[in-house]
């Protein structure tokens, strides 16, 4: 029976609210009750050891907080520059926040995972995560995905987008075209963004403004350890990484299915109602401490 609602349940991917003005919530996918069961559920202590960054296997220009959750660039010129966690993982389910404000990206600024070989520093500016065989990455000011140095295409999806000059244009053409000019326009990516590695099923994707955009990269290495990572040319870029939560690749148990279920029901804005439902007091004390 557990197996059964497991592959019926889906939820939205993120209990953040998103920002009325995103672009995300008409992209999002419909998430496995395994995601949505990891996604809804407590993150663990922010002083986890999957959350730091590597103090080993980064590039000398990225300098690490005594935490080591946090990562900054020093300016370098020429210079790109990478960092990978300190822990990685071969199964399982995975999420991690990132945290990088828009505002310290600059270009070539990359999200992603990389395997325990892949370079951390390379000269000139270019995209590092993606720019070989040993990583896959997201570069946020383009959109666009990478591995092996390949331009990949366009993620979430392609999306079109009319610029402002394409009414003016439409104005101008004679009456026999039909056609108005049309720009690919990149989706602002903000500060947080959730990535989502299932080792298992060997896909990476992403959680952006609280909505799961899908799959990114299918048919990654199983069995391999894999790293987040992130690569940018930007001095003074500021990254923070948090491992939130894992699942293994069993079913979610029957009462996760449950609370998966009950909070779906009660909406965002009635999450502080549970106390009030005619629920068996050991539900609702489950309930309560797993928010």
């Amino acid at each position: 029976m557990g197996v059964s609602l497991s592959v019926r349940l889906y939820s939205r991917a993120d209990d953040s609210p998103p920002s009325s003005s995103s672009a995300f919530p008409p992209l999002a996918v419909p998430t496995s009750s395994r995601l949505a069961v990891t996604l809804n559920s407590s993150p663990v202590a922010p002083g986890d050891s999957r959350s730091h960054w590597s103090s080993v296997h980064h590039s000398p220009h990225f300098l690490l907080s005594a935490c080591k959750q946090e990562v900054t660039r020093s300016p370098a010129e020429l210079s790109s520059d990478g960092v990978r966690a300190e822990m990685g993982v071969k199964s399982g389910l995975h999420v991690w926040e990132v945290l990088w404000s828009p505002d310290h990206r600059g270009s070539h600024a990359v999200m992603g995972i990389s395997m325990q070989s892949c370079p951390l520093q390379a000269s000139g500016y270019t995209v590092l995560i993606g720019g070989d065989s040993q990583s896959w990455g997201w570069e946020l000011k383009t959109n666009q995905l990478w591995h092996a140095g390949q331009r990949l295409g366009l993620y979430p999806g392609t999306r079109t987008r009319c610029h402002s000059e394409a009414a003016e244009d439409l104005s101008t053409q004679s009456s026999t075209s039909l056609h108005t000019k049309v720009a690919r326009t990149p989706l602002p990516i903000p500060e947080r963004v959730l990535l989502v590695l299932d080792a298992d099923a060997g896909t990476l994707g992403f959680v952006v403004d609280g909505s799961y955009v899908g799959v990114a990269f299918r048919d990654l290495p199983r069995g391999v350890e894999l790293f987040p990572a992130v690569s940018s040319v930007r001095g003074g870029a500021s990254i923070r990484l948090r491992y939130l939560n894992g699942a293994t690749r069993d079913p979610p148990a029957l009462m996760a299915l449950c609370g998966l279920s009950i909070r779906q029901l009660l909406g965002e804005q009635r999450q502080n109602q549970i106390g009030k439902l005619p629920l068996p007091f050991h539900l609702q004390h489950y309930l309560i401490s797993s928010q």
